[in-house]
């Protein structure tokens, strides 16, 4: 497994090492010990999430906060999506900045995003099934989101915005000043 970190400090980049032949392919997509050595971090994951989405469907930007905040190692099963992490961390260097990373059925690749940030996507593929670890529980109440055309963020989603289908809950988020962060 390669890993690199982002620009944003804390958010990596992991490329699994994949074997292939006649047959298939073999990848070892995650090992907690390779992880935590590759990354100097002691994240322990406890619950797995899995979405499947049509082109368009754009998911986020989501947080949890307080006690509820959560990391997550995001990766694509089938298709391809546009990933988005923010900085949301106020007290970071990189505050309000994001980076956007290509998760494909094909490359393999995995983002690393930890707390402190929102978290969003969009299916470029004609379906997508997306997968993510999390290294803390769900909890409504400690949840928060940023609109996703947030001119503030600028986020180019590389899709038309007439084109994307975004769930009422995520039209009426508030923007990145203006969010309970």
């Amino acid at each position: 497994m390669t890993v690199l970190e982002t620009k944003l400090q804390g958010c990596f980049i992991l490329e699994p090492r994949i074997f292939e032949d006649e047959r298939g392919y073999f990848f070892e997509s995650f090992n907690q010990e390779k992880f935590n050595r590759a990354t100097s971090l002691n994240v322990n994951f406890i619950q797995d999430n899995e979405s499947y989405s049509t082109k368009g469907v754009l998911r986020g930007l989501h947080y949890q906060t307080g006690d509820f905040a959560q990391a997550k190692l995001v990766r694509v099963i089938k298709g391809s999506v546009l990933d988005i992490a923010v900085d949301i961390r106020k007290e970071s260097p990189t505050f309000g900045q994001y980076v956007a990373l290509e998760l494909t059925e094909d490359n393999k690749k995995q983002l690393y995003i930890p707390r402190g940030f929102a978290h969003g996507f969009v299916v470029l593929s004609e379906t997508a099934i997306f997968s993510y670890k999390c290294d803390n529980y769900y909890n409504k109440e400690s949840e928060g989101g940023i609109i996703y055309n947030d001119p503030t963020l600028n986020i180019d989603w590389q899709l038309p915005e007439k084109s994307l289908l975004v769930s009422e809950k995520d039209r009426v988020l508030p923007k990145l000043a203006d969010a309970k962060i």
